[in-house]
Order: C-alpha cells, then sequence, then structure tokens
C-alpha cells in the first residue's frame, strides 16, 4: 500500500542546493589536504666513495668510450658457444624465473595499492515479504507487505595524511628492489655461466695437457725397458718410469671427473637436466684474457643492480615510517548511496521512491597505551637497518672492484713469470732425456724434470684460467653494464 505522503516516508529524495554547497566544500577541503604527506620524505643515506680505486694502476681505459654500446658484456671473451649459453641463460635459469616472478607479484601489488586514491562503488539489491499478526486489516486478517530495492553505494577515502601515497611509495620501491634484484641474479647467472665454462675449457686443456704426458711417459718408459733389456739400466729405472706413466693417468681420469661435473653444473645453470645437455671438447683453450674499461667508483652505485635493490629497500623502508605516522590522525571517509525502494517491483524505476544519503565519518584512537608510538620507532629502526645494510652493500662492492683489480695485476705478472718457467722446463726435460739416452745421467733426473715441466705447464693453465675468471668477477663487480635507469616504475 502506497502512502498517502510520499514525503514523509522518502524526506531526503531531492538534494537541496545547500546540501550539495556543503558536500562540495567537503570533497574540495579532503582534495586539498590530500597532497600532503606525513613522515620523512626518503634521500639516499649518506655514504663516502672515493673518487678512484685503490687497486687501478696500469687499468686500461674504456675503448670505445664507455657511453657507446659494445654489446653483452660476455663477447668481450670472443667465444661463440659461450654467447649461445648466455642466450639461454637469461631466458631459462630457474633462478631467474623465480625473481622474475618475485618482481611481478611485487608490481602488482604496487599497482594495486593505486587503487586506493579513488572510490569503491558497488551495487546491492534486496526483495522480501512480510506477514505480522500485530498489522490487520478491518477485516481482521493480517497483512503480508512486500519490500524492494535496488541502490549504488559509494565509499571514498580521502588521503588526507599521506597514508596511501606512503603505501603507494614503499610498495613501488619494494618492486623496484625486486627489479634490482632480478638485474643482480640474471648477471650472477651469467657470470656463473661464464665461469663454469671458462673452467670447462681449462679442464679440456688440462686433459690434453695429460694426455700429451701420458704419451710422453710411456715413450720414457720404452727407452728404460728397451735400456734394460740390454742391460745398461737398472730395473729402479722402468719401475719409476711406470710409476710416473700410472700417476699421469690417474691425473688424467681425474681431470675428467671435473669437466663432468662444470658440464652438469652448466646444464642446471640453463635450466636443463645434466644427461640432456653436453658440451663437446675442443683442442684448446682458445680465450684472450679481455681488456675490462676503467670506470670511476662512484659509478658503482648507478650500476650494481645490489646496490640499487638495497637503496630502494631503504626507501620503502623510509615510506613506512610515514605510514605508521599517519596512524596518529583520524581516519575520514565518504559515503553515499542512492536508489529506490518500494513495495511493488514497479517502484524501483519510479521518481517517488528514490533516495539518497551523503555522509562523512571520522575516527580516532584516543587511547592506544603507546602502540602507535612504539610502532613508529619501529619503522625507523627497520629503516636505520636498511641503511646499513645499503652502506655494507656499497663497501661489499668496492672490496669486490678492488680484489679483482689486484688479482688481474698481480696475475698478469705471474703468467709473464710463470711463462718463463714453462720454456725452461720444457728444454730442462729434453736435455735431461738427452743425457739419459747417453748415459751421462740416471733416469731420477729425467722423472724429476718432466714431472717439473708438466707441473709448470698446469700452472700455467691455471694462471690463465684464474685470469679469465677475475676479469668475468670484475665485470660482474661492475654490474656489466647495467644503470640504474634500466629500473622500471612499476
Amino acid at each position: 500500500m502506497r502512502p498517502a505522503n510520499d514525503s514523509m516516508k522518502f524526506p531526503n529524495r531531492r538534494i537541496p542546493e545547500r546540501n550539495w554547497t556543503a558536500a562540495l566544500r567537503v570533497l574540495c577541503a579532503a582534495g586539498l589536504l590530500a597532497g600532503c604527506a606525513v613522515g620523512p620524505d626518503f634521500k639516499r643515506p649518506a655514504m663516502a666513495v672515493p673518487p678512484a680505486f685503490k687497486e687501478d694502476a696500469g687499468w686500461k681505459s674504456a675503448s670505445p668510450s664507455d657511453g657507446v654500446d659494445r654489446g653483452p658484456w660476455w663477447e668481450v671473451l670472443g667465444d661463440a658457444q659461450l654467447s649461445d649459453l648466455e642466450v639461454t641463460v637469461a631466458t631459462s635459469n630457474q633462478s631467474i624465473l623465480q625473481a622474475a616472478a618475485n618482481y611481478e607479484e611485487a608490481r602488482q601489488i604496487a599497482r594495486s595499492d593505486r587503487t586506493a586514491y579513488l572510490p569503491t562503488v558497488s551495487a546491492a539489491g534486496s526483495a522480501g515479504r512480510s506477514r505480522s499478526p500485530a498489522a490487520v486489516s478491518p477485516t481482521g486478517q493480517a497483512i503480508t507487505a512486500s519490500n524492494y530495492s535496488a541502490q549504488l553505494q559509494a565509499s571514498w577515502e580521502p588521503d588526507l595524511w599521506g597514508k596511501i601515497r606512503r603505501t603507494v611509495e614503499a610498495d613501488v620501491a619494494g618492486a623496484q628492489a625486486g627489479a634490482a634484484d632480478l638485474a643482480s641474479t640474471r648477471l650472477s647467472s651469467q657470470a656463473a655461466v661464464a665461469q663454469d665454462y671458462v673452467d670447462l675449457r681449462a679442464a679440456d686443456d688440462k686433459i690434453r695437457l695429460l694426455e700429451g704426458a701420458v704419451a710422453a711417459y710411456r715413450r720414457t718408459l720404452k727407452i728404460t725397458q728397451d735400456k734394460y733389456s740390454v742391460g745398461v739400466a737398472a730395473r729402479s729405472d722402468v719401475i719409476t718410469a711406470q710409476t710416473q706413466l700410472d700417476g699421469a693417468r690417474a691425473q688424467l681420469i681425474d681431470a675428467g671427473i671435473a669437466r663432468a661435473q662444470l658440464e652438469h653444473a652448466i646444464a642446471v645453470l640453463l635450466g636443463k637436466a645434466p644427461a640432456d645437455f653436453s658440451i663437446p671438447r675442443r683442442a684448446d683453450f682458445g680465450f684472450t684474457i679481455p681488456e675490462v674499461p676503467a670506470q670511476m667508483a662512484s659509478t658503482l652505485l648507478e650500476r650494481r643492480p645490489d646496490i640499487a635493490a638495497a637503496e630502494r629497500e631503504a626507501a620503502e623502508a623510509n615510506a613506512r615510517i610515514g605510514i605508521q605516522t599517519a596512524a596518529y590522525f583520524p581516519d575520514i571517509s565518504i559515503t553515499g548511496a542512492a536508489g529506490y525502494e518500494g513495495e511493488t517491483l514497479s517502484h524501483l524505476i519510479s521518481e517517488p521512491y528514490k533516495f539518497w544519503t551523503l555522509g562523512a565519518q571520522a575516527t580516532d584512537a584516543l587511547l592506544d597505551w603507546g602502540q602507535r608510538h612504539d610502532l613508529v620507532l619501529s619503522a625507523k629502526a627497520a629503516y636505520e637497518a636498511s641503511a646499513a645494510n645499503y652502506r655494507q652493500t656499497v663497501l661489499t662492492a668496492l672490496q669486490q672492484v678492488e680484489d679483482n683489480l689486484a688479482g688481474i695485476r698481480i696475475l698478469k705478472q705471474e703468467a709473464a713469470v710463470e711463462d718463463v718457467a714453462v720454456s725452461e722446463a720444457a728444454q730442462a726435460a729434453q736435455i735431461a732425456l738427452n743425457e739419459y739416452d747417453a748415459g751421462t745421467v740416471d733416469f731420477t733426473t729425467v722423472a724429476a724434470a718432466q714431472v717439473t715441466e708438466l707441473t709448470d705447464r698446469e700452472t700455467a693453465l691455471a694462471i690463465r684460467q684464474e685470469e679469465l675468471n677475475s676479469s668475468i668477477a670484475l665485470i660482474q663487480a661492475l654490474g656489466g653494464g647495467w644503470k640504474t635507469s634500466d629500473l622500471p616504475n612499476p
């Protein structure tokens, strides 16, 4: 039954002009205050960085200039197969894929935060019938009533104190830290592939050296056996030559084990099962020591993804101070609803049965026993921890560059000396074998000279291997060409 006076049932079906004006003033004030944000604005933690590296003496200048794109960093090693492996690892390494998924998760969280700036709108509807013995008709029968409603509801929490802004700031910084972690994981995985590949090729070269030694020791054993058979050599010479040969054969087997394990490690880095992957041997080491372009120490702050990640984590922690500080201020929300309500379905599209509501609410804790204060102090402590981690990350980066610069410089000197030692040991071994064949020296002289030659050749190979690995580690320590400008803005 429709009431005689609709205005009694729906007194707010039209909004007076003065109510619109008041609502508009509230919205404008909220919009102006929403530009504020409590809490400290982020500044990169202070960190003194020296103008140059201590160990940069003789370091090659960038050629071409550092601003010129020189392509992927591993190309300085000049190995086509390594380049193919590096391309594969970037798309199939499971650690990289995990870091990429972690970044995507953080990016979506940061994007969802921005929706808090906007009002939420929902729709609601209801239908019902009721019968009450208290309401009876003139004939004495209970009256059955129907009620239908349909409405749109909206609510908005203006960001008066910047809580939403600081939340967005924190989660964007967290997502950027995730992007930097992804870059760091990618660089670490690519460097690991490069170093394992260098070690594998060094194992190939060591196998080649040992195969050559085994062949040479077999010839020496044959000489001692021939001399023993005619009575001009002792039985001990044959035994010593046989022992030397067997020792070299054992070393050869051991080198094969090391190579197989390196091949397995590369397979896993590529996201493959070791059984499904192999790298054929090749005849020589095939590398030249690359020249890594020099850089200023201060550029590490912009070129190391792990430093960028630590800096973004500090920014995230700083923003969370503002989030906790905003809890000191009241939460204000503006809500409204509009729709239709009536006793029949036809009333849901009838003007007299339209209704609306508009209101604002403010809530604040009057007594929290110091909880907000403690949470602010906790957030500040978390920031100080992040700032300390940032500084430690910078110091570690500086150490890594210095370590590898010193290693390359010293290894270069050692390699030059060892090359001379290899040449001299080879001559000594040949002279000793000739003199033994002539009967002027005993076989122990030959054995000692041959062992020295093999040891020196293995040492020279190990130095070259370490030089290459130090160069790769230096490129990694310098960021591998990455820049903070590569960080996305989720």
